[in-house]
């Protein structure tokens, strides 16, 4: 079975939060076909505005698919990095409330919890977020409960992590839940990357 999986883009993305996520899920569906298995993932970059997005840093990434051309969805993942505009845009916000009601896991990396937050997706949850935003997400959204110290935290069909290279850890954890343990370990030592697994 492949999973169709959705990053949303957008200017002044964080860059690990969205190349993090996207090569881990990209070199575990590399290994699992290595094996003889159907591509577990399948990755589509989604952004609200026709172009290339910019992101932190200068980084320009070319969207494959505007939201009203998004297939339906298994998973979305919201990144993190600047999110003031793109948490302010109501049709990101209308679009991402729908997903939500449809996906089998909801996820965000960094800052991308505000995104999902500020769409009332959050509410009643245990959340995580980057260190130095833990606090403000706390402030404005008090019908969170606001975990440090740990890389993600996992409340069924929503995921959020910590920040920047926590959003590598997490979708290791979510290529074990997807997938398989294997898998996730494997797709690991493939990347030579040390998988934080401080998750709750």
């Amino acid at each position: 079975m492949t999973r169709t999986i959705g990053l949303l883009v957008f200017d002044q993305i964080e860059v690990l939060d969205l190349g993090g996520p996207f090569e881990v899920l990209s070199v575990a569906s590399r290994l699992a076909e290595r094996d003889g298995e159907p591509q577990p993932f399948r990755v589509l970059l989604i952004a609200a505005q026709p172009g290339p997005i910019v992101a932190r840093g200068g980084l320009r990434v070319l969207p494959d698919l505007l939201l009203e051309e998004a297939p339906r969805l298994d998973v979305l993942i919201v990144p993190g990095g600047v999110v003031d505009a793109v948490a302010a845009d109501q049709r990101v916000t209308d679009w991402v409330q729908e997903q939500a009601r449809q996906v089998e896991l909801l996820a965000s990396v960094c800052t991308g919890a505000f995104v999902l937050a500020g769409a009332g997706l959050l509410n009643g949850l245990k959340v995580t977020t980057h260190w130095e935003d833990q606090a403000d997400l706390a402030r404005l959204f008090p019908a969170l409960s606001v975990v440090s110290g740990v890389s993600w935290v996992d409340q069924g069909r929503v995921v959020t992590s910590g920040g920047i290279s926590a959003g590598i850890d997490m979708t290791l954890h979510l290529v074990e839940r997807l997938h398989s343990r294997a898998l996730a370990e494997r797709t690991a030592r493939q990347m030579e990357y040390r998988w934080t697994e401080a998750g709750i």
